[in-house]
């Protein structure tokens, strides 16, 4: 199996004790993480609200990943995700939120983001330590494992 690239996450892009007053505030807070560290146009915004009132970007287990419509791809400068703990919880059409994911990809690059935090998802371990991250490098080592860590 090939060894999975890193996910792009920049630090700047890790907020863990956010509020939102309900689901779009939620995901206006994720695109402006991604807005903030370059990585989308301030349009990408209004495409991430789009892609969820046509589908729900709740995952499970308090987790959302909230993401553009295929028409927005011309915003996104590169690929990039940002994370956003909101320790209070957010309504999200009935469930609780409490740790949102925002991505941003050209082309397909979506698709690949979506499989690797899937699979750190998957993980109940993982998923929790996410979900109770309290320091920036807890989220970085979460998502991106380094091979000193994958060989043990």
């Amino acid at each position: 199996m090939p060894e999975a690239a890193p996910l792009p996450l920049d630090p700047r892009a890790i907020l863990l004790t956010a509020s939102a007053t309900g689901r779009d505030d939620a995901i206006r807070q994720c695109g402006q993480a991604l807005l903030d560290v370059g990585a989308v146009q301030d349009s990408y915004i209004g495409a991430m609200l789009e892609r969820e009132r046509s589908i729900s970007t709740y995952v499970g287990e308090g987790v959302a990943i909230p993401h553009g419509t295929l028409a927005a791809k011309d915003a996104v400068h590169h690929d990039a995700i940002c994370v956003l703990r909101f320790p209070d919880g957010v309504d999200w059409d009935g469930e609780r939120v409490t740790v949102c994911i925002g991505i941003a990809a050209k082309g397909d690059g979506h698709v690949r983001l979506l499989a690797e935090l899937a699979q750190i998802l998957m993980d109940p371990e993982q998923a929790q330590a996410l979900r109770e991250a309290t320091q920036v490098a807890e989220v970085v080592g979460l998502l991106q494992p380094n091979e000193e860590d994958e060989a043990q």
